[in-house]
């Protein structure tokens, strides 16, 4: 036995054991003993001969939690270190297949970055195969979902896929997470590769990867190859679903082809494929979007007799729908509807609704909803009390609209320029124009730029208060800015001229408005015509209204307005005259200027005359000289 004296002499090596049979003595310490080779981890334990159930056999890796519990604690760029740090220290490798696995963490799919990462350093283990293409498809579909849409990674993954060339599709379900990965990102190029490449391998799409696929293209609005793909399925005899149906749909809604998406609706009803709630919804946006309201409500009331679950944005569509076409009652039926089937109202319906009572002037309906929102729990946003202010102030409750405004300031709600044009009209109508200015410069003072709507609101209060230079300095104020000028803007100018007898200048705004291309609405000739009417040049308005014609401007009821404005002035010769003008130029039936001119006497209070000419034939009639047959001029209605 040896004494550890022995072991501790420095004259000779230190020994674990000597032989008498001359074989050479080992050293102690010289060389440590080899470490085992590190072992492949795979992500499941094989426990088949361990058990009996008839369950999956295989159990996860104890491995699996803390190297996935590693990835999460570390930065992306000590990760690399981290990892090889653990697997050395356990002497174990990840294999491709742990990879893919990991790469499928609920854990990881919203950490791109620490993702990719992991997914770059296992490829730098020591004999690694390479990744199999699970791990691609795993990392492209992190990548594909996260916040940024890594486009160029992506590009940078399928190219590698590409590359490599031995990574086969074997199954549809990987090119089927390929292609619903690319078509989200809206990468069509490389989605078709991937279908191209599905092709070459022999295998054979399923349904969901022809839907993903139609889904991929309508996304990226590529809707005529959409088609073709429907046409291929049933060449293939892969009978498209209601999946499919509504993904084409979708695509006619986004580029506005509402027949072609009615079509469609038809065709799968013929072929026995019953449309689903997406399908009537996908089919109201598509209505929805060409303003075709009523058409929204039909399908909304066969939803209903199908008992089909209506989604809450389907019936946000139909209210939408009836408020724009000034139907608010029937708009709240839908809403009671809604709530019964246990739906709860949006901020945004409550608000749409207000919005169109108010503009049909039911301001106690619209407060009533306003109230009713907030006792639901709904609180309003800028939007709600922008338009609850506006009904404020068309109601002409100017007190309680200032009040909503000064709560929406002191509580923090964002104050925009919606509020101030609002409360602008409505004191400008109110004929407060000092009010009116003032909330004008406090608008400007706090950083809003006025828009066309808050310039003519305080042009028009001008205007009306007879307050014309500061009327026509703001409409130079609203060139100098670049604001637009719109039709409405010169139509309220031009009127407020008129009235302070500034006819030239009037004339001279008229001829800017169409030098710009600016074209006149009926009211903007109304305006016009009857300010030459009352100044005694209306043969001047009849020139203008010839020369409209050949703009493709016509009034309609432009002789009727003028021949009113004259009579309602008590200038019954000129209307007279007017009235023959018209007839002799053949522009109105004989028998309707009649009617004007009676209904336009009778407004004027001139009873005597309207009944004078309902008993005679002027305008109608004619009056023979000898061979001559003229017509009875309206002229002779005055002579006693």
């Amino acid at each position: 036995m040896l004494r550890p004296s022995s072991l501790r002499s420095s004259s000779s090596p230190r020994v674990l054991f000597s032989s008498s049979h001359g074989v050479a003595r080992r050293p102690l310490a010289s060389a440590p003993s080899p470490l085992p080779p590190p072992e492949w981890i795979e992500p499941f334990l094989d426990v088949s001969d361990l058990t009996r159930h008839r369950g999956d056999p295989r159990n996860p890796s104890p491995w699996f939690p803390r190297v996935v519990s590693l990835v999460l604690a570390s930065a992306p760029g000590s990760l690399p270190s981290d990892l090889a740090s653990f697997c050395r220290r356990f002497l174990i490798r990840l294999s491709p297949a742990f990879v893919s696995h990991s790469l499928r963490s609920s854990d990881l799919r919203h950490r791109p970055d620490l993702a990719l990462a992991f997914f770059r350093w296992a490829a730098t283990q020591k004999k690694y195969p390479g990744h199999n293409l699970d791990s691609y498809v795993a990392l492209i579909d992190i990548l594909s979902c996260s916040d940024n849409k890594e486009t160029s990674r992506i590009k940078e993954l399928i190219a590698e896929i590409r590359a490599r060339g031995n990574l086969l599709p074997a199954a549809p379900s990987a090119a089927t997470s390929l292609i619903r990965s690319l078509g989200s990102t809206g990468m069509v190029e490389e989605l078709l590769w991937v279908w191209r490449w599905m092709k070459e391998s022999g295998v054979e799409p399923s349904l969901m990867c022809y839907n993903c696929l139609l889904d991929g293209l309508v996304n990226s609005m590529f809707v005529d190859s959409a088609e073709k793909v429907l046409e291929a399925m049933e060449a293939n005899r892969v009978r498209p679903d209601v999946v499919s149906y509504n993904t084409l749909i979708k695509g006619y809604s986004k580029v506005g082809r509402r027949q072609k998406a009615v079509d469609r609706f038809v065709e799968m009803q013929e072929k026995k494929i019953q449309p689903d709630k997406i399908t009537y919804l996908s089919l109201m946006q598509c209505h929805y979007s060409d303003g075709e309201f009523h058409e929204c409500l039909v399908l909304y009331h066969e939803m209903e007799e199908k008992g089909l679950e209506i989604p809450t944005h389907a019936y946000s569509l139909v209210i939408s729908g009836l408020c724009k076409e000034g139907k608010p009652f029937e708009g709240m039926a839908v809403l009671e509807s809604m709530v019964r089937r246990g739906c709860k109202a949006s901020v945004a319906n409550y608000t749409v609704l207000i919005d169109s009572f108010a503009k049909s002037m039911n301001e106690d309906h619209a407060m009533m909803l306003f109230e009713r929102m907030k006792n639901d729990g709904l609180e309003p946003d800028e939007v709600t009390y922008g338009v609850t202010i506006n009904c404020l102030c068309k109601a002409e409750k100017l007190d309680k609209a200032m009040e909503l405004f000064k709560f929406c300031k002191e509580n923090g709600v964002l104050v925009n320029a919606i509020f101030y044009s609002s409360l602008i009209d409505g004191y400008g109508k109110a004929g407060l124009v000092d009010e009116a200015q003032g909330l004008f410069n406090e608008m400007i003072e706090q950083g809003f730029v006025p828009d066309s709507y808050c310039y003519n609101a305080l042009i028009d209060a001008f205007g009306k208060a007879g307050r014309i230079n500061e009327a026509c300095a703001l409409f130079k104020r609203m060139e100098m800015e670049g604001c637009d000028q719109t039709v409405y803007t010169y139509t309220i100018l031009m009127d407020g001229l008129f009235k302070k007898h500034k006819n030239e200048e009037a004339l001279k705004l008229w001829n800017m408005m169409i030098d710009k291309g600016i074209t006149p609405t009926p009211a903007a000739f109304r305006a016009l015509s009857k300010g030459l009417c009352l100044s005694g040049k209306f043969t001047r308005a009849c020139k203008i209204l010839d020369e409209l014609a050949p703009m493709g401007i016509v009034p309609e009821t432009a002789h009727e307005n003028m021949i009113n404005v004259l009579c309602k002035a008590g200038r019954f010769e000129q209307a007279c005259q007017l009235a023959d003008g018209i007839i002799g130029k053949g522009r109105e039936v004989p028998g309707r200027v009649r009617t004007i001119m009676i209904n336009a006497l009778r407004k004027a209070g001139n009873a005597d005359l309207a009944f004078k000419l309902v008993h005679s034939n002027i305008g109608i009639g004619y009056d023979r000289y000898g061979s001559i047959k003229r017509r009875v001029k309206f002229q002779t209605l005055l002579n006693s």
